[in-house]
């Protein structure tokens, strides 16, 4: 699962630092936002055409190992 971080980037000059697929202004918690209100996978990757399943899986694997993969990038 850790081969997903490859699609998550932190650039503070991209969306204030905040993480996003690589490639794009979509952030983490864009998606995550998303699907809170109801979107499906599917739903989001036909209005978000840039996105692919695995930069949903990775946004998801992101956000729930934060804490870690914070701790892992600060040190």
């Amino acid at each position: 699962m850790e081969q997903l971080l490859k699609f998550i980037s932190i650039n503070p000059e991209i969306r204030f630092g905040k993480p996003c697929i690589i490639g794009t202004r979509i952030t983490v918690s864009d998606i995550l936002s998303w699907m809170a209100s109801g979107m499906t996978q599917d739903e989001i990757l036909i209005d978000y055409p840039v996105l692919t399943k695995e930069h949903i899986q990775a946004a998801l694997y992101f956000a729930a190992n934060r804490d870690t993969l914070i701790k892992f990038v600060a040190a």
